[in-house]
């Protein structure tokens, strides 16, 4: 497996294809703008350039990871050579639908056909192409160049030697694959969403602060980071939107996303992303502010 294409070029998608990248592989990073490529390049660049600095990757190593990745707007000039593609889109069941049902007529027939989604379901996704045997999820964690973990999702028709190829890959990018049946936000969703949900409706109830249901969190259950602080980092619409699918799933009412979260997104507050969640976010600065909304 030497080419491989990364479709988006947002946070996960620039993050994926610079651990491929950085990794040796032939990238073909792929979105709708060039704008935006271009802001996935420097993103890239300018994150090489803090391993540099750290001493993880000497200049010789950030160039030649440079030197992999070719950019794309043309979504079927950008897979005609892939060996694998990893979909890294907006988390939204009809864009992805859409998108692999153009994959399997653009793509080898023996390309190998990859999902980062977080919680869609691998098997509704595989049943769209020609090939769903060749259809898997890899749902890698963010920051992607450091987080260890990839969760690899096996639908209910993926190969078993498919299933083999994507946890060798995973390891030759040095990371740590677990392989998971596919089921309503797979492990780590299933666990981690309904969490910040009970956080988010333990503030909404007035049982606790923002910060003090963080701090109870990072220093009674050595979180790294509050669920709060989490739920603003993820995106509070990708939050909704993996809690919906498990309400939806599994038909429980547990599962339903806060009405606060509910409100926030609607009314724009969708953390890190747009500025101002459960915490605010002053451009370039590190230090965490608690919402006025919020504030005590």
């Amino acid at each position: 497996m030497k080419n491989i294409t990364v479709i988006g070029s947002g946070t996960m998608g620039n993050g994926i294809a610079h651990t491929f990248a950085r990794h040796g592989f032939e990238v073909a990073l792929v979105d709708i703008s060039q704008e935006a490529l271009n802001r996935a390049l420097q993103t890239i660049a300018n994150n090489l350039d803090r391993q540099v600095k750290k001493g993880a990757i000497d200049e010789k190593l950030k160039a030649a990871t440079l030197q992999n990745i070719t950019t794309f707007t043309d979504l079927e000039q950008a897979v005609s050579n892939a060996d694998l593609v990893v979909e890294a889109a907006t988390e939204n069941q009809e864009i992805k639908l859409n998108l692999f049902k153009q994959l399997s007529d653009f793509c080898k027939n023996d390309a190998i056909l990859a999902s980062n989604t977080s919680s869609i379901s691998i098997t509704l996704i595989a049943s769209v192409t020609k090939n769903p045997g060749n259809v898997i999820g890899m749902h890698f964690m963010n920051p992607v160049p450091l987080m260890k973990l990839v969760e690899v999702i096996r639908g209910y028709a993926t190969t078993g030697e498919v299933t083999h190829t994507i946890m060798a890959l995973s390891r030759q990018l040095d990371k740590s694959p677990v392989e998971v049946n596919d089921y309503p936000g797979f492990v780590a969703n299933r666990i981690l969403m309904p969490m910040i949900n009970e956080a988010i409706y333990t503030l909404h109830e007035g049982v606790a602060g923002v910060e003090e249901i963080d701090t109870v969190m990072k220093l009674g259950m050595a979180h790294p980071m509050g669920p709060l602080q989490l739920a603003d980092f993820i995106g509070l619409d990708v939050c909704q939107a993996i809690l919906n699918v498990l309400h939806t799933g599994f038909g429980n009412q547990k599962y339903a996303p806060c009405p606060l979260l509910v409100n926030m997104v609607t009314a724009g507050h969708k953390g890190v992303k747009s500025g101002s969640g459960f915490y605010k976010y002053a451009s370039g600065s590190k230090e965490l502010v608690v919402a006025d909304k919020f504030k005590r």
